[in-house]
C-alpha cells in the first residue's frame, strides 16, 4: 500500500509552523505526526501539501493508496481500521475525514471518493490549534515512550545521578550521557536521545525527550511535558515547551508552554511571560482568521517559527507569534504578533533582506552540518513575496 499525509483545513490553524512544513512534519512528544504514522506503518509515507513545499516534502502517488489526515495521532487501532478500508472506502470521525482508498486519479485529483463510509470506533485526536502542540506534549512523551522502548533495554544509566521515582521509567539510547544530574520520573517518563548530553547540575521532571544529538547545558531546570528536538541545545529554566529541532536556546532564561521551530536562537537571558497578571485567557494571533483569538488557556507563551532569532536581553508578551526568519531585539516588550522576515523591534521593524537571510541560514546550517540548499532558498523566497503574511 502507499500511503500519503495530506494537510486538511487545520493547517491554517498550525501556521506559522506549517508555513515551512506539512502539519505531520509537527513535533508532538518525542516524535513527529509523520514519524509516528511511519512508525505503525512499518513504510515510508507522502506528503498532499502547499505546492511550494512539495519538492521538500514529496508526492508519490500509485494505482492503489490510502490518503492519512496528516493532523490525526495514529494508534495501534486506528491505524488497523484504516488498513481494513477497501478500495473507494472513506474513514471518518465525528464528521472529520481521517483517511480514504482510493486509485490514482482521485488520488490526484484530491477527490473523496464516493463509495462506502464508515465511522471510526476510536477516541481520535486531531492537531487543530497551535497551542495544542504543547498542552498535548506531556500526553505525547508518554505515549511515544512507551512505542519507542518497548522491549528494548536502556543503556546503563551512570551511578552519579540522583533519581526519584521510577528509574525503570528513564531510557538512554546509544551515546546518551547524563552524570551528576537530577532526574524525577514521578510525574512522567525521561527519554534520552541518540548521542545526547545532559550536563552536570541540570534538574529535569518528567515527561521529557531529549531527542539525538542535543544538549542540556550545566544547571538546567526543566520541567515536565517538555520536548527538546535533534540537534538543540538548551539551557535556562523552560516549562511544558516543544522544540522543533536545529534549535538553541542554550542560555539562562525563562521559556514557558511555547513552541519553537527549527533553526532558531534565544539569545542570552531572553525570558518569555506565560502568564497574564490579570490571570485571563491568553489570546493568540491566527492567520487564518486575521485577528487575536482566545486559546482557553491561562499559560501560553511563544510560537517562534523556524529560522527566528532574538538578541539577547529580549522581552515577550504573554501570547507572541512571530512568524519565519524574524530577527528581534532592542529595549521593552515585543509586539504580540511580529510577521515573517521582521528585523528590529519595539523601536521599530523593517524588512529582513533575503539575500542576508540566506547568507545566515547558510552558516547556521554549515554548523549542523547541514547545507541550505536551492530548495529551502525556494520556499523562504515563496514566504518572502508572499504578502499576505509579511506584512500583518
Amino acid at each position: 500500500m502507499n500511503y500519503i499525509l495530506f494537510d486538511d483545513s487545520n493547517r491554517n490553524n498550525l501556521l506559522p509552523f506549517t508555513f515551512t512544513r506539512p502539519v505531520a512534519d509537527i513535533r508532538v512528544g518525542i516524535m513527529t505526526l509523520r514519524q509516528k504514522w511511519e512508525f505503525f506503518l512499518k513504510q515510508k509515507t507522502y506528503s498532499i501539501t502547499e505546492k511550494y513545499l512539495s519538492k521538500k516534502f514529496p508526492l508519490n502517488i500509485e494505482d492503489d493508496n490510502t490518503l492519512i489526515n496528516g493532523s490525526v495521532f495514529p494508534s495501534l487501532q486506528l491505524v488497523n481500521e484504516i488498513k481494513a478500508l477497501g478500495k473507494d472506502e472513506t474513514l471518518y470521525y465525528d464528521g472529520k475525514i481521517i483517511a480514504f482508498r482510493t486509485g490514482r486519479e482521485m488520488s490526484e485529483k484530491f477527490q473523496i471518493p464516493r463509495g462506502k463510509s464508515t465511522n471510526s470506533k476510536q477516541n481520535v485526536k486531531f492537531l487543530s490549534a497551535l497551542w495544542q502542540i504543547f498542552t498535548l506534549n506531556p500526553w505525547a512523551v508518554n505515549e511515544d515512550f512507551i512505542l519507542i522502548t518497548g522491549g528494548r533495554k536502556s543503556q546503563p544509566l551512570s551511578d552519579t545521578n540522583f533519581v526519584t521515582g521510577n528509574k525503570n521509567l528513564i531510557f538512554l539510547e546509544e551515546g546518551a550521557k547524563a552524570e551528576y544530574t537530577f532526574l524525577n520520573t514521578t510525574g512522567g517518563p525521561i527519554y534520552i536521545g541518540k548521542n545526547a548530553e545532559i550536563m552536570e547540575g541540570s534538574k529535569i521532571r518528567g515527561p521529557f525527550a531529549l531527542c539525538e544529538h542535543s544538549i542540556i547545558k550545566m544547571d538546567a531546570k526543566i520541567y515536565s511535558g517538555t520536548t527538546i528536538g535533534p540537534w538543540s541545545k538548551a539551557g535556562g529554566e523552560i516549562n511544558n515547551s516543544v522544540i522543533f529541532g536545529f534549535s538553541n536556546k542554550a542560555h539562562d532564561g525563562f521559556l514557558g508552554n511555547s513552541v519553537l521551530g527549527e533553526w532558531c536562537n534565544i539569545g542570552a537571558d531572553t525570558n518569555v511571560s506565560n502568564l497574564k497578571n490579570t490571570y485571563d485567557h491568553v489570546k493568540l494571533w491566527s492567520y487564518s482568521q486575521q485577528r487575536f483569538v482566545d486559546t482557553g488557556e491561562q499559560f501560553c507563551g511563544l510560537m517562534l517559527a523556524d529560522h527566528s532569532k532574538t538578541g539577547i536581553n529580549t522581552m515577550f508578551n504573554t501570547g507572541t507569534v512571530v512568524g519565519v526568519n524574524a530577527n528581534i531585539f532592542g529595549d521593552g516588550y515585543q509586539r504580540n504578533y511580529i510577521p515573517s522576515f521582521s528585523w528590529g523591534g519595539p523601536q521599530g521593524y523593517k524588512k529582513f533582506n533575503l539575500q542576508k537571510a540566506f547568507q545566515v541560514a547558510e552558516a547556521v546550517f554549515k554548523r549542523r552540518n547541514r547545507i541550505f540548499d536551492d530548495t529551502e532558498k525556494e520556499i523562504l523566497t515563496h514566504l518572502y513575496n508572499d504578502i499576505r503574511y509579511v506584512k500583518k
